[in-house]
């Protein structure tokens, strides 16, 4: 399937729920910065993953040339692209703690391409369950746990149970999902102004519908039924909590 590309601009106005106070109103503002860039950083990864699936999935060739120094480029550039911000050259439009965190994600990032290398190059197999939506929770999970920044894949009805949406995110999932599409985060601030949480909304594209859409209840090739999903439909989100003390 292919992910949807979310550009975040960096002078993108974001939804703002709650009236600013407690962090500084430039804190917040990095802090909204950083949270935008980081869901484009591990969206890129997706990207990337999905334009090199018919290399991964190639059964006759082992050696794919698909490695971890390949997938970085890719990516950084893919992430110029979007956002302008070029991660190589110390970008001074970034704080120095966003650039931190970006590249802790792309570190383990790099670490999940690295890991799969295995299966990647495996010869006599097509189809290897490397997909941009493995990826993506695996390179979650990675930074999450290193960081005190908290990033999830999460959907309404996962096909990975590890990203079920916690009572927050299935109250903006079932809100985003009655609204028209849109790829505008949505931002609020929590606990008294000392938790950012962001949610940006991904949507089915055509390419995603031939393992998630019709005939519903159908296995696709990877042995799970088909939602019956449609195009331009809600398929899930990229959640990001940031708390004041992530420094």
């Amino acid at each position: 399937m292919r992910p949807l590309k979310i550009f975040l601009p960096l002078g993108l106005v974001l939804v703002l729920l709650c009236p600013q106070s407690g962090w500084s109103q430039t804190s917040q503002k990095e802090a909204e910065q950083t949270a935008a860039l980081l869901a484009t950083l591990l969206n890129a990864g997706r990207v990337i993953v999905e334009r090199n699936q018919s290399l991964i999935n190639d059964p006759q060739k082992a050696d794919k040339g698909f490695t971890p120094g390949v997938f970085e480029q890719l990516v950084l550039d893919e992430f110029a692209r979007q956002t302008h911000v070029d991660l190589k050259a110390s970008p001074s439009s970034v704080p120095i703690s966003t650039t931190e965190l970006l590249t802790l994600l792309l570190s383990a990032s790099k670490e999940v391409v690295s890991d799969a290398q295995f299966v990647i190059n495996q010869r006599g197999i097509g189809y290897k369950n490397f997909i941009p939506a493995t990826f993506g929770s695996q390179a979650a999970r990675k930074f999450s746990t290193r960081s005190k920044v908290t990033i999830k894949q999460t959907a309404l009805e996962p096909r990975n149970l590890q990203n079920a949406p916690d009572e927050y995110e299935e109250m903006v999932l079932k809100r985003l999902a009655s609204q028209p599409s849109s790829t505008t985060p949505i931002i609020e601030w929590l606990g008294g102004e000392q938790l950012l949480r962001a949610v940006v909304p991904i949507y089915y594209s055509e390419d995603c519908l031939v393992c998630h859409g019709n005939p519903k209840g159908i296995l696709d090739m990877s042995g799970y039924p088909r939602e019956g999903a449609q195009a331009g439909k809600l398929a899930g989100a990229i959640s990001i909590q940031i708390p004041s003390d992530h420094r």
